[in-house]
Parts: structure tokens; C-alpha cells; sequence
């Protein structure tokens, strides 16, 4: 199979990954958020017209194995194992969530968040993630943070994500990973 980066459908993903990078890079500083020691299990894109996902579905196809598609709140979103990984810092994510464009409009079409992975009960993930920031960082203009329970039709684990963002790129913390999450999909 193809590396992700040479595959023609993907080519502008290839070219906003410098941006996504530094972006994120300067989110965490922000933030105080030491990310070496944190487990990040996959990348995810966003962009505004259906054209554009199915143009990245069919590039990923090239690339990658189709792990999941499922409808959560409300549009589909699919996620990819790819064969080669997208390398960001010191992450190398070979997981890449693809969702359709929902209502809201993102400011950028491209990489727009990660997915930090925090074992722990559910209910202690708010806590236990804002324990990695700092006060300073959070109270800085343009920073927001918002919690939200995301469900596909057939997941069995509660999976709460607490997200914080400057409006360019986004970091998410759940307690589960997403191959845990796909497979309590399964689960009959």
C-alpha cells in the first residue's frame, strides 16, 4: 500500500501536517501541558463540504485499513489504520478519524484535533485533565474548554471527552482509547 503523505487525494492534508504541528505545539505550551509522558491514540480531520470527506475516504482507502464507520451525533464518521503513520511530535498515529461535515463550521479544513488517552474511571476525567493544565493557560484569552459525551449508535463504554481549544487546533482527552471503543462495538 501507498504512504499516506504520496497519495494524490491527500495532498493537502500532507501540506497542512507543518501547521497542525507548530499549532499544536503552541496549544500545549500554552497550556502548560507536558505531552511527552501522555498516551495520544489517534488524529482526526475536519472539513466543511461532503466532497472533500469522500475525496479523504477515498485517498485513506489507498493507505489504510477501514477500522469503523458510524453515525455520532447525527453525520458519519470513519476511522482508518494506517500503514504508515501521520507523525506529530513525538506521536506516531497510524488511527485517523474522518468525519463528515456536521453544523459547525471549523475555521480550517485539516488536521484540527488529537485524542490524549487517560485511563481512568469516566467520571474522574474532567478532573484528572484539567490536572494537566495549567490555571494560567486556561484563563488565557481564546482558550475554551468544553465537556460532552459523544455516543455511535452501538458503543457500550460511557465515553466522555473533555476538549480545549484556541479556535485553531483542539486536544482531547477520553478515558478509553478508540480501539477499545470500536470494539465494545462489537460486543454483543
Amino acid at each position: 500500500m501507498a504512504h499516506w503523505q504520496t497519495v494524490d487525494e491527500l495532498h493537502d492534508i500532507s501540506a497542512d501536517l507543518p501547521r497542525f504541528t507548530k499549532a499544536l505545539t503552541e496549544l500545549a505550551t500554552r497550556l502548560g501541558l507536558e505531552i511527552a509522558p501522555l498516551d495520544a491514540d489517534h488524529i482526526s480531520l475536519r472539513c466543511h463540504q461532503n466532497v472533500t470527506a469522500e475525496r479523504w475516504r477515498a485517498g485513506l482507502e489507498k493507505c489504510g485499513t477501514l477500522l469503523s464507520e458510524n453515525i455520532i451525533n447525527g453525520r458519519p464518521i470513519c476511522l482508518f489504520k494506517l500503514d504508515e503513520p501521520v507523525c506529530v511530535e513525538h506521536w506516531r498515529f497510524t488511527v485517523v478519524e474522518l468525519p463528515w461535515p456536521g453544523e459547525k463550521r471549523y475555521p480550517h479544513e485539516g488536521w484540527e484535533h488529537i485524542e490524549i488517552v487517560l485511563p481512568g474511571e469516566p467520571e474522574t476525567l474532567n478532573a484528572r485533565a484539567l490536572g494537566l493544565l495549567s490555571d494560567a493557560g486556561l484563563r488565557e484569552t481564546g482558550i475554551s474548554v468544553k465537556t460532552s459525551s459523544p455516543k455511535g449508535e452501538r458503543e457500550r463504554l460511557p465515553n466522555p471527552t473533555l476538549a480545549v481549544t484556541d479556535g485553531k487546533v483542539t486536544i482531547k482527552f477520553h478515558p478509553w482509547s478508540i480501539e477499545q471503543i470500536v470494539a465494545s462495538e462489537q460486543d454483543d
